[in-house]
């Protein structure tokens, strides 16, 4: 589903280089950590995948579905099915929650050529996947992630991801700031959509999100480079070792 072949990629409008040649293959149904210190370009990597304009890819190839996407924008990503689930969602004043994901599903379904949804089709829709998440129903009525805590920010996030059913899904370090209830009822909205034509790129710096989202593969990010890919089992080793054995083997 997801090939990533000798990237090279640095901040738009500056020699700073942060993927140094950047290999990486996920599968359909795959769920793929990517772990790494501070630095290493893992939140860079979830930028440049979703079209993020701040970056600009100088070499090598994204294919999604055996097409090459370097030259799509975020909103024609996002329309073939390619979500990011963002580190520190962004405040919207002005846009209420619920108005926000009736034009993003809407726009999403007139890109795949489907008519709109009625209200009662997109109100009915948006209840039972907020029921799953244990959002406030009022929560929906204010300005998106304007006054939200952390938790109800991701959830608002796993809400989004759920409606609008994409394809390769990106979280960005998303147990960023949640307890651990948070982090459960995050979890298991991610886990609910788990399928066998959907992926997930799931960036984290610790291994307690992974205990409740099992991976297939991690990948540890170091310099703008995968240095190591490993099973389940290579999280539980960086949580007990760090990262300086598995950059050491790298650097011999």
């Amino acid at each position: 589903m997801l090939e990533i072949i000798d990237l090279h990629a640095k901040i738009a409008d500056t020699d700073t280089e942060i993927i140094r040649g950047l290999n990486l293959t996920v599968k359909a149904g795959e769920v793929a950590a990517i772990m790494g210190p501070n630095g290493s370009g893992k939140s860079t990597l979830s930028y440049i995948l979703s079209g993020r304009e701040d970056y600009e890819v100088t070499s090598g190839d994204i294919r999604y579905n055996g097409e090459s996407i370097l030259e799509l924008d975020a909103s024609e990503r996002a329309a073939k099915g390619i979500f990011l689930a963002f580190q520190y969602p962004v405040e919207i004043p002005g846009v209420a929650t619920m108005q926000f994901l009736k034009v993003a599903m809407n726009e999403q379904r007139k890109a795949r050529g489907e008519a709109e949804l009625t209200t009662p089709d997109f109100i009915r829709l948006v209840k039972e996947a907020a029921a799953k998440l244990k959002i406030d129903p009022d929560m929906l009525k204010r300005p998106l992630n304007v006054g939200f805590s952390g938790g109800e920010k991701k959830r608002a996030e796993i809400l989004q991801m759920a409606l609008l059913e994409p394809k390769l899904c990106v979280l960005d370090e998303t147990d960023s700031g949640l307890d651990i209830d948070a982090l459960k009822i995050v979890s298991d909205g991610v886990n609910a959509l788990r399928s066998p034509d959907r992926a997930f790129v799931v960036i984290t710096h610790y291994q307690r999100l992974l205990e409740h989202i099992v991976p297939d593969t991690v990948h540890v990010l170091y310099k703008g480079q995968i240095i190591r890919t490993g099973g389940k089992e290579l999280a539980l080793e960086l949580e007990a070792n760090g990262y300086a054995d598995v950059i050491g083997e790298a650097a011999e």
